[in-house]
């Protein structure tokens, strides 16, 4: 029997190294799916919304480092995969996505389902390519795959069904092997790196995703230059472990001392981090940033310097040229401010009665405490993002994953599918906000289905909280943010999975113990606080303003319970 372009596709896809494919089948991957079934080369994952398939793609790649792959059929099929391909794009994690499409003599005819898939993926995606005829595979295909590994991110094949079952023409032509090239700045620009960083006292490092395998190098320069290190939330997982220099996040999630450690630097030294938020940049400071990526360069905030280098290489070229820093008060004075914040926050994560609320940093701190070493975590958008941020503890093992940089909700339990289908051995737990979880709850069965033993725990609030904060600082009455949440534990219980519910402090703990326990995967949801207050490391005048404004019309409109609750649950502990 002769090779089909279906077939070809899976043989490329498997000579890559791809293992498992995430999706929703449909008549147009018909093709495609059937080649699996028959080879079985590539595990077919059936996930029950394509979103979570694109999520779950994203986080494997991510922890793998590795081409992650994604389906969806014509028309609204692969439409669903966008929003996580779009999160797979700004997070710079190599993804394919096969966008199935409708017969191909259809196309241009308003056919049923006929959308146009190359002009839908052009801006989440390096690469977006149709393949109208079988003379054009492998060689599009093999594009694909090249473009997202070496540009680390994503690419689209557009496939038509009829094509994908027409004979092949030829078959697979390249070897792929992941690039390893280094790139460091000019033996000149470092010199005038090195004469800058030599002639200055207080340095402040902010790092980010691209300090990943640099951590050794990183601790050298830091010592050297006697800097407090800030990291990014993406820089996280790579940063904040043995490290005598941490002194926490900055940004809206970050907390004081990272804030101030920015704030009072003369220098402020950039490491692989495309950190967003301008207002969170010292004004006076010099600031010199080094990226891989030369588009990265001074798009956030004014750039005296910016060079082009990957981080590990940068900084072994570079720590040679430097001199010992004896200047230690900045370092010091950073230090100490960290070592007071972190005991605040830490305060703050307490849970020594029978009685609600239920503070939702205590929630956080049992589950860093129970984990496992090497446990991989996923956090939704919203409060669930901070409570990682603040209470997770990584230790060069542990992975944390999240929509950091496109700030989707409900990316938690779709990335920690991917994550456990790419490390059935290790522990995955997801950090899942009620709206979040709700928003593609669906995909609970699919831990069932496909045997993934994720542990889910919902901090349920009932609202949409971090949107509820968000209208406060801004002088608004809450609007539209009631849930409704239902009873989350008996509908993982009717899915097949355990279920579990924790409404005081003291069960807290025995249910995520019993639940990371399990030989399989659990849900837990705990009734949090809905007023607790997660506060960014700066209040500005007008957000300042504004809360005062929005305490003024709940009394106003006869809401000043909610002021009292406030006060209760933040400063009545």
């Amino acid at each position: 029997m002769a090779k089909k372009v279906a077939d070809l596709l899976v043989d490329v896809l498997a000579e890559a190294g791809v293992r498992r494919i995430y999706g929703v089948v449909g008549d147009s991957l018909n093709g495609i799916t059937d080649s699996m079934r028959v080879k079985k080369s590539i595990d077919w994952v059936h996930v029950r919304h394509e979103e979570v398939g694109a999520f779950a793609a994203g986080a494997e790649a991510h922890l793998t480092g590795k081409l992650a792959v994604c389906a969806g059929s014509c028309g609204p099929g692969n439409m669903h995969l966008i929003n996580g391909l779009y999160d797979c794009q700004r997070n710079c994690v190599p993804v394919l996505a096969i966008a199935a499409h409708i017969p191909s003599r259809e196309i241009g005819s308003a056919y049923f389902q006929e959308t146009d898939p190359k002009h839908i993926f052009a801006q989440c995606s390096h690469y977006c390519e149709l393949v109208s005829d079988p003379d054009q595979m492998p060689r599009i295909l093999e594009t694909a795959i090249q473009t997202a590994i070496s540009k680390r991110g994503v690419s689209v094949i557009v496939l038509p069904g009829d094509v994908a079952l027409k004979d092949a023409v030829q078959g697979p032509r390249v070897h792929f092997r992941e690039p390893k090239s280094t790139v460091c700045p000019s033996d000149e620009e470092l010199n005038i790196l090195a004469e800058l960083l030599n002639r200055s006292k207080k340095i402040t490092i902010l790092g980010g995703a691209g300090c990943a395998g640099a951590h050794a190098e990183l601790m050298e320069v830091a010592g050297k230059l006697q800097a407090p290190i800030v990291h990014a939330y993406r820089g996280k997982e790579f940063i904040e472990y043995d490290n005598p220099f941490d002194v926490g996040m900055t940004g809206l999630l970050g907390f004081s001392s990272g804030y101030y450690a920015m704030m009072n630097c003369e220098v402020l030294l950039m490491l692989g981090t495309d950190f967003p938020y301008r207002d969170f940049f010292p004004k006076d400071a010099t600031i010199v940033q080094i990226d891989l990526r030369g588009e990265h360069l001074g798009r956030r905030s004014k750039l005296n310097f910016g060079f082009v280098g990957d981080t590990k290489t940068t900084l072994r070229a570079l720590r040679p040229k430097l001199e010992q820093n004896q200047y230690q008060k900045h370092l010091q004075d950073s230090v100490e401010h960290y070592r007071k914040t972190r005991k605040d926050l830490d305060d703050l994560a307490t849970g020594n009665s029978n009685k609600a609320p239920i503070h939702p940093q205590y929630v956080a701190r049992v589950i860093d405490k129970l984990a496992a070493d090497d446990a991989v975590f996923t956090c939704d958008v919203g409060t669930p993002v901070v409570w990682a941020a603040r209470y997770l503890t990584m230790n060069g093992k542990r992975r944390l994953l999240g929509s950091f940089n496109h700030g989707s909700m409900a990316n938690a339990m779709p990335q920690a599918i991917g994550a456990q289908a790419a490390y059935p051995g290790r522990q995955v737990i997801s950090f899942s906000g009620d709206g979040g979880f709700s928003m593609l709850m669906g995909d609970v069965i699919t831990l069932k289905h496909q045997n993934l033993p994720v542990k889910v725990i919902i901090f349920k609030n009932e609202a949409l909280t971090f949107v509820e904060l968000e209208q406060k600082a801004s002088g608004f009455l809450e609007f539209g943010t009631d849930l409704g949440s239902p009873d989350f534990a008996k509908i993982a219980e009717g899915s097949g999975l355990l279920g579990l519910t924790a409404r005081t402090p003291d069960q807290v703990e025995p249910m995520i113990a019993q639940a990371l326990k399990h030989d399989g995967p659990a849900v837990v949801e705990v009734f949090v606080s809905r007023q607790e207050l997660s506060m960014p490391p700066t209040i500005t005048l007008e957000q300042a303003k504004g809360f005062s404004l929005f305490m003024l019309k709940a009394v106003l409109n006869g809401r000043g319970d909610e002021i009292i609750d406030l006060a209760k649950v933040n400063l009545l502990r």
